[in-house]
This record gives C-alpha cells, structure tokens and sequence, in this order.
C-alpha cells in the first residue's frame, strides 16, 4: 500500500507500519481520532470503531481521503458479541491485528458516579469493555505469535479523584488489566501497555472548555500550564506499538503536562 504522507488534523507521526492491522475503539474523535490517523499515516490498514457512527465514518473519510485503508464497524465495548464482531471484522477485513488500542470510555463529569445507574455504566465501559477487548484481540494475535495493544487508562488510573469514584475505580482497573496481560503474554509475543492522559482537549472536556473561567481552570490543572492535545497522547500510543518499543510492557505511561509531578 503507498505510504500516507499526511492527514490534515494534527500532526504527522511516521512508523514502519507497513502491510499491518490496527484496530481502534473510540476513534469517531479526540484521542481514538488521532492514534487511528496516526496509524494510517504510517502505513497501516485500520479499523475504526465507535458507538458514534457519524463520527467514526468521518474519521475513516480522513483516513481514505489522504489515500489510507480504513473501515468502519458500530461497536458498543461493554457488549460482548458486539467486540467478538468488532474484531473478527479486523481479520476479514484485513487477515489479522497488530496493534489494538483500546481507547473507548466515558467520563462521568458533574454526576454523581455513586448513583447505580451511572456507576454500572462506567464499569461496564471503562472497565469490562476493556477486558472484552483484550481477550478477543489477544487470541488473534495468540495465534500469530505477536502483536501490541494500549489500553487508554488517566492520571485517574494513578491517583486519587474525589469527586468521581466510578472513573477513578474504573482507569485503576484498566492499570491492572494492563499489568496482567503483559504478563500473561509476555513469552507469547504480546505486549500490553497503557497511556494515562492529563487533561486533553477531548469531546469529553470540551462542554467545560467551552466556559472561559472553566477553560482557565483546566489550563491551570498541569505546570505546562495547558490542556493536552489528542495527537500528543496519540504519539505515545503509536510509539508503544512500535519496534521502539520491543522491551516495554506492563507500563503505564504517564502524558499530563506535568500534573502528577506535583
């Protein structure tokens, strides 16, 4: 396939990642947008994935548009039949997965996450979608041998948030999960990582951001003093999945602009 040069949203990332398979959940915006661009721009054949599907076809548009491979398939993370498709989609679609980033979650921002209703919903996605991902990708790529996945976790995943115990409970989880395939994998050729994001300009934080005193509130939440940009999480991810990164498993690794060094 001819290599994308470049796609006009963020910034270019480049990877050998010629003739292989991506897989990405949450992709129709923010990060999933940028790390499924991102895989297209170096070389990959991708599977878009959202509950959005206006938004995910968008995204595979993008992708096509700049001369990529992509295709789109509807996906709820938290139903297991609908990941089980999800995933054997990619290997009709394409003949394998190399590379998985699990990045589908939600954000349960000024509710209250004690509630059963909200709580259930955070783990069911944040937390269950995320093992059902993992157990489908990783008997695809049990049976070749190899392959990458990154599950999207938060500075959450690491420390302490009194106001939201569901997403807090749920990206610890999602630390764990990590830590666990990576060793359940690690002589079977799979490595399993995580990113945990600061504060991003996402579709998650975009309601707050919208509100200029709100906005220099989360401006003010890291040292770097600004939010994060999706492609600068996106850049970990791809790098994680890469031959760069052949020795690195089982880490979380921390993008924040700073805010848990303090």
């Amino acid at each position: 396939m001819q290599k994308i040069t470049q796609i006009k949203e963020g910034r270019t990332m480049h990877y050998g990642f010629d003739g292989k398979v991506a897989l990405v959940t949450g992709a129709g915006s923010g990060i999933g947008r940028a790390a499924a661009l991102g895989f297209a721009t170096s070389g990959a054949r991708v599977v878009v994935s959202d509950v959005n599907e206006t938004s995910g076809n968008e995204t595979v548009d993008m992708i096509k548009a700049a001369g990529g491979a992509a295709v789109f398939q509807k996906c709820d993370v938290s139903n297991g039949g609908e990941v089980k498709a999800l995933v054997a989609r990619a290997v009709s679609e394409f003949g394998g997965l190399d590379f998985a980033h699990n990045n589908a979650g939600i954000n349960s921002m000024m509710a209250n996450e004690y509630e059963d209703e909200i709580w259930a919903r955070s783990v069911s996605i944040n937390l269950t979608g995320v093992m059902l991902c993992m157990r489908e990708e990783s008997e695809v790529m049990l049976k070749a041998g190899k392959g990458a996945i990154v599950n999207t976790a938060s500075i959450n995943g690491l420390v302490g948030n009194g106001a939201q115990p569901g997403y807090v409970a749920t990206k610890h989880g999602v630390v764990g999960l990590t830590r666990h395939g990576a060793l359940r994998w690690a002589q079977q050729g799979i490595r399993v990582n995580a990113v945990c994001p600061g504060v991003v300009e996402t579709g998650m934080t975009a309601p707050l951001a919208a509100n200029p005193d709100m906005r220099k509130v989360l401006d003010g939440m890291t040292p770097m003093g600004r939010m994060g940009k999706p492609e600068e999480i996106a850049s970990a991810v791809l790098w994680l999945c890469s031959a760069e990164a052949s020795f690195v498993t089982g880490h979380a690794m921390v993008i924040d602009g700073g805010a848990t060094a303090v």
